[in-house]
């Protein structure tokens, strides 16, 4: 098992900071203020953020960042980097305030995806308000979610993450839309906790530099008034309402103003990693998720 115990929080940049500030409050329903330096901190949970967006160009994803459980798993980390000869930097006293831990340490995949390292979070001890109404998104030692990366030298990826980072298949998909061609594969994978998995790669590059990052509520009234709420606002539909089959996730997809997908989800699978079996499952969902109407969005 990992000593990742979980994705803390993601990075990202936009030319227009307002517009993440308007999609966090009036979408997604989350809080938000910003640091002395102009970056958006954005609160969804009990925690002082778990979205970070600085304003600059291009609109992109720029880092993920992982939590370990203390100092000892984060030294153990940077020794274990070390034995297997990947590169990291230690950050810096203002990347650690900016970030809000103890230390950080930063690698970067053979994909060229950001990671950063982190233990120790700072707790503003301040309660999570939804301005819309959203009673809580599921955290906790979860983190927030998951995110999926874009992994076009996928091979060296996948043995980045198992045998680097430490973590684990949770299952496999081979996808392949054209069966002449070979299948476009995409691997999930969980660390340090229950949820289905915090982590998958795909195997291709998309200009966003992330593929999408998942938030989840605790009830499908709430995926339904965000999806009210994404309409009334005008963002683009990336996907439509559906289940998908291996994390049994009931969500949609939406665009963010960083030009990344996010889904928005309820009900994902937590598994006892003592008993799961890894599979192999031939398509997404048990319903729905049409993904052709951000397709069409996109070239329309």
């Amino acid at each position: 098992m990992s000593t990742i115990k979980s994705l803390s929080y993601i990075v990202a940049q936009v030319r227009n900071l307002e517009s993440w500030r308007h999609y966090a409050e009036e979408v997604l329903g989350m809080m938000t203020t910003t640091t002395a330096d102009g970056t958006l901190r954005i609160k969804m949970d009990e925690r002082p953020f778990r979205m970070l967006v600085q304003e600059g160009a291009p609109d992109v994803y720029l880092a993920s960042g992982w939590e370990l459980g203390g100092e000892e798993d984060f030294s153990a980390m940077l020794a274990h980097l070390e034995q297997q000869g990947v590169q990291y930097e230690r950050g810096s006293r203002a990347l650690c305030a900016s970030r809000g831990v103890q230390a950080v340490a930063t690698v970067t995949d053979p994909s060229g995806n950001r990671h950063e390292l982190t233990w120790g979070h700072v707790s503003d001890c301040q309660p999570f308000v939804s301005p819309q109404g959203v009673p809580r998104f599921i955290t906790g030692d979860m983190g927030l979610g998951h995110t999926v990366l874009p992994a076009p030298r996928f091979d060296d990826c996948l043995a980045f993450y198992r045998d680097v980072l430490g973590f684990r298949h949770s299952d496999i998909f081979n996808f392949q839309p054209d069966p002449a061609a070979d299948p476009v594969r995409i691997h999930f994978m969980h660390c340090g906790n229950a949820r289905h998995h915090s982590l998958a790669i795909a195997e291709y590059d998309v200009p966003g530099k992330c593929v999408h990052v998942m938030v989840e509520v605790d009830s499908m009234t709430e995926v339904g008034r965000a999806h009210d709420r994404r309409e009334a606002h005008g963002v683009p539909l990336s996907a439509t309402l559906g289940q998908h089959l291996n994390d049994q996730m009931t969500s949609f997809y939406m665009k963010t103003p960083s030009g990344f997908d996010l889904e928005y989800g309820w009900g994902g699978l937590q598994v006892d990693w003592d008993t799961h079996s890894v599979f192999e499952f031939n398509r997404v969902s048990v319903w729905g998720h049409d993904f052709s109407v951000g397709q069409r969005g996109a070239a329309e």
